[in-house]
């Protein structure tokens, strides 16, 4: 598994030009496209990062990625980073390394996003694998997970007695749904409860999604309309 996601995440990086503002996602298969942006920096190549998570700028300074804000930037030409679910129409489901908001911050300002993932990561449906993430302040965060609950899932706080608490200083409930079949409709939803700062659903913001297999790497593209 750890194989297939080092060649996903490395032909991911493929599609990185010298002169791009990246956007630095998090998690497992990631590290191995910023260990390839890293030796890029080190081959000549005039790149910047902007980091998803704490855990990503500390692995970008080690690789030697030169980082910048998103405030201190025009555009994010684009930003490679990972996936929990991918659907059939490029629909994701993220956020179990706790980095979705910023994540979904990045992605959203950037003008191309390419996903990295092995094939257990690929659904018919969403929800069906993976819980869906979902990130909430911790004031009355108890009433808000039974705003949450209401929409038809089994919300779980994360950490339970010892939460989990995200960089930017909130807790995430991780959301068990039967399946999420109309994630548009979710999203719009989510966001509507008060105390939720964000969600892991991730819709219409991958161009590509790089996917490793056993029997090689296949690349996908999201048909614009």
């Amino acid at each position: 598994m750890n194989d297939k996601k080092r060649v996903a995440g490395r032909k991911a990086v493929e599609w990185v030009r010298s002169g791009m503002v990246l956007g630095l996602g998090t998690g497992s298969t990631t590290y191995h496209a910023l260990e390839r942006i890293g030796e890029l920096c080190g081959e000549g190549f005039d790149l910047v990062g902007i980091p998803t998570s704490n855990g990503t700028e500390e692995l970008a300074l080690r690789f030697g990625i030169p980082l910048t804000s998103l405030d201190d930037v025009r555009r994010i030409d684009l930003t490679i980073d990972g996936a929990d679910e991918v659907d059939p129409q490029l629909r994701l489901v993220k956020g179990m390394g706790g980095a979705l908001l910023r994540e979904k911050i990045v992605a959203s300002a950037s003008k191309e996003v390419i996903i990295a993932v092995d094939d257990s990561k690929l659904v018919d449906v969403l929800g069906t694998k993976s819980p869906l993430p979902v990130e909430v302040v911790r004031f009355g965060h108890k009433r808000t997970k039974e705003a949450i609950e209401s929409l038809g899932c089994t919300a779980e706080l994360r950490g339970k007695e010892s939460p989990f608490v995200t960089d930017t200083g909130n807790y995430i409930y991780d959301c068990r749904f039967m399946k999420i079949d109309r994630p548009e409709e979710l999203e719009k939803d989510l966001s509507l409860i008060p105390g939720v700062v964000e969600n892991g659903l991730f819709v219409g913001l991958a161009s590509r999604v790089v996917i490793a297999t056993d029997k090689g790497v296949t690349v996908r593209e999201r048909h614009q309309d």
